[in-house]
């Protein structure tokens, strides 16, 4: 991942919505929730939720799938490993004994 690409990512988050959505996918794990869950568990409208979730997918955050007559939600794990990891390639000026904390 380069610094644009991270930033993008970065951009997609930007918002305390955003945040919250992703966070509740993080705990419902490898099942997600239907959006319909998502918007009563993050305190938002449906219409609000779904505006939010459409721009987390357009980063790749999350992917959609249909059960039924509902959109289920999960989050792309490898997606926020790989912004996290990109925060924390260079820790602590590659000191193993210090880096211990990143691994």
């Amino acid at each position: 991942m380069n610094e644009d690409q991270a930033a993008e990512l970065f951009k997609a988050l930007s918002n305390p919505d955003r945040l919250k959505i992703i966070r509740a996918l993080v705990v419902a794990g490898p099942n997600g929730m239907s959006a319909g869950e998502i918007a009563k568990q993050v305190n938002a409208s449906p219409s609000r939720a779904s505006f939010h979730l459409s721009a987390l997918s357009d980063a790749g955050y999350v992917q959609q799938s249909r059960e039924a007559r509902s959109l289920i939600y999960t989050v792309d794990f490898s997606r926020i490993a790989a912004l996290v990891g990109f925060l924390m390639e260079d820790c602590c000026g590659g000191q193993i004994n210090l880096s211990r904390c990143c691994t």
